[in-house]
């Protein structure tokens, strides 16, 4: 017996002495300079942006490390700054969604196991996740959103991933294709006098595809223009407000380390490539991404001042051209 009583106070000991889990050394330099450039960048893109939640949910292999977020049930501390529990969600995932409560996080797994693949790409998608994070924290936005009627088969918020937006339909798709093709000409047009022109052509013809398609569809297709478009927009425009960006010598000596210069320019060129081809067919809803950035740029050049629009009118693009 007093074997046994000594045995498990080792034990006990031991485990008290067991160094808590922590976020690795590179993770948290990664983390720690998303949250310094954004300090930077967000409020000369968005008016108002570093008033928006940052809670920030990283997902490695074996474990989920949450910061800036009171902390949930099934959380233990992890030093400073960070709880942790065992991984549950997917270690490639990028998004924003309340995963504890009604508060947005960002839910990001490391760069390598995500699209982005290295650092930088994957500190610009996260300010493209934190300003979901604006668009949730707006007091509208949730009530907007369940008046557009369009959770009809249930689900809650589910509607905005699975939508059955007539994708297939081959006069929508000749339509959105036509469309596509004018809006990337105008937004590359440089001679003002033909851009004006181009302008003009393109608002009419977005005005009578849209007007084919029904009330629901409509309402679908530039709600995710309106939002995951302008998302995309955002990546492009805070990537441009971060070329003259110094990071961190820790930063700096990451082993996958890329500079912000010209990042901004790279990233405006893939989603015009990507605009130039996508298919509705076979992108559906993420063909949203790349159109309704483009858009965003397009009103810059047309409507200076149509941000001011953005959250007191939200949900629909259209109505920023036809003022």
């Amino acid at each position: 017996m007093r074997l046994l009583r000594s045995s498990l106070l080792l034990a006990a000991v031991a485990f008290a002495q067991a160094p808590a889990q922590e976020v690795s050394p590179d993770n948290g330099i990664r983390i720690r300079e998303f949250y310094r450039l954004a300090s930077q960048v967000q409020d000369r893109v968005w008016p108002n942006w570093s008033q928006a939640p940052d809670a920030l949910l990283l997902v490695t292999p074996d474990h989920e490390f949450l910061t800036r977020h009171a902390t949930p049930n099934g959380f233990q501390p992890a030093g400073k700054d960070f709880v942790f529990r065992p991984r549950q969600f997917e270690p490639g995932l990028q998004a924003t969604f309340p995963a504890f409560g009604s508060m947005p996080v960002m839910v990001i797994g490391e760069p390598k196991n995500t699209s982005s693949k290295t650092s930088t790409p994957w500190l610009i998608t996260l300010l493209h996740e934190h300003f979901h994070q604006l668009q949730y924290s707006q007091p509208g936005y949730y009530p907007g959103t369940e008046k557009l009627g369009l959770s009809k088969a249930g689900g809650g918020a589910m509607w905005m991933l699975n939508y059955p937006f007539p994708y297939d339909k081959a006069e929508v798709a000749r339509g959105f294709a036509d469309l596509r093709d004018l809006l990337h000409s105008t937004a590359t047009e440089r001679d003002p006098a033909r851009l004006k022109t181009n302008a003009s052509a393109y608002i009419q013809a977005r005005k009578k595809f849209f007007a084919q398609l029904s009330d629901d569809d409509r309402k679908y297709l530039e709600f995710q223009l309106w939002q995951e478009g302008i998302a995309r927009y955002t990546e492009i425009k805070v990537a441009e407000a971060a070329a003259a960006y110094r990071p961190s010598e820790d930063y700096a000596n990451l082993p996958d380390f890329t500079s912000f210069s010209g990042y901004g320019a790279k990233r405006l060129q893939g989603t015009l490539d990507e605009l130039k081809s996508v298919d509705l067919k076979q992108r559906k809803r993420e063909v949203a991404y790349s159109f309704g950035a483009v858009e965003g740029l397009l009103l810059d050049g047309l409507r200076p001042n149509w941000k001011a629009a953005y959250f007191t009118r939200p949900f629909a693009l259209g109505t920023y051209f036809e003022e």
